[in-house]
């Protein structure tokens, strides 16, 4: 039986989660039309239905397939005694703190694997198979990433310690800032420009999503950027056209490959 299973806090994780995720894509989908980067999507219909409906998948494969979630293996270690944190004398609002940028250093060089991996790129290029760039884009990801991800998140989250609460702020803060950095959202030059000293923004993130290569494998910070200029990977590109800056991955542009169907089954496909 699983021992948090009559606790709370997954019941609030979910609630919590699910609604600002919902306000946040309502509210940035309006910004995205009242304030483009670029000239409507192509095939938007066709992502958007691809995109939410791996989001859907997703949910579904984390609930049903794994035990316990990031918040639960919180709960746990909170009621043993395990963790870093539990040896620790720190306030709680520096536990808090240390928690969340202890998780976002992890899913950095999470991100980092996914790339040098060649089997573990198979998962990850569904993501970069998106022709554009929008808030949906957020949440393109295989099943298969998504139970990596958690498999990671969760012993982390037991060697920290981390807190409940911490966690599902963490996890609220994942999914608000990918929605904001795939965002289709033109912001003023000289607020994005100091924005980015300290967070990941959609000019940022979009080089990550680049065509080429070289571009692709850089920026690949979540919340801060602080990451990418300590460790080599922060690359700045400016172009005045943003039509001109082609997404995607060159082996997956057509609209086929941008069904959902064809989304599940990439994984499997080589491209040799």
């Amino acid at each position: 039986m699983n021992p948090v299973a009559n606790h709370s806090m997954p019941n609030v994780e979910t609630t919590l989660r699910f609604g600002v995720f919902l306000v946040l894509l309502v509210a940035l989908a309006l910004a995205e039309y009242r304030w483009p980067r670029h000239s409507a999507p192509p095939q938007r219909t066709r992502r958007w239905l691809s995109n939410l409906g791996l989001a859907i998948l997703d949910t579904l494969a984390l609930r049903l397939l794994l035990p316990w979630l990031a918040v639960d293996a919180a709960i746990y270690a909170q009621a043993h005694g395990i963790g870093l944190l539990h040896w620790l004398t720190l306030t709680p609002a520096a536990s808090w703190l240390l928690t969340i940028i202890a998780l976002d250093f992890l899913i950095y060089w999470q991100h980092r694997l996914l790339h040098l991996n060649g089997l573990l790129w198979r998962a990850h290029r569904v993501h970069h198979s998106d022709i554009a760039l929008d808030a949906t884009s957020a949440v393109r990801f295989h099943p298969l990433e998504i139970l990596l991800s958690m498999g990671i998140k969760i012993p982390a989250v037991l060697l920290l310690g981390a807190p409940p609460a911490a966690v599902l702020l963490f996890e609220i803060l994942l999914n608000g800032f990918a929605l904001f950095t795939h965002a289709n959202l033109s912001l003023p030059a000289h607020v994005e420009r100091w924005l980015r000293c300290v967070l990941v923004t959609p000019e940022m993130h979009r080089i990550h999503h680049s065509i080429l290569r070289d571009e692709r494998d850089s920026n690949f910070g979540f919340h801060l950027s602080i990451w990418d200029r300590m460790f080599g990977s922060y690359r700045h590109v400016t172009r005045d056209a943003p039509e001109s800056f082609r997404l995607g991955l060159p082996e997956f542009r057509t609209a086929h490959e941008q069904t959902l169907p064809a989304l599940l089954m990439q994984p499997f496909r080589s491209t040799d």
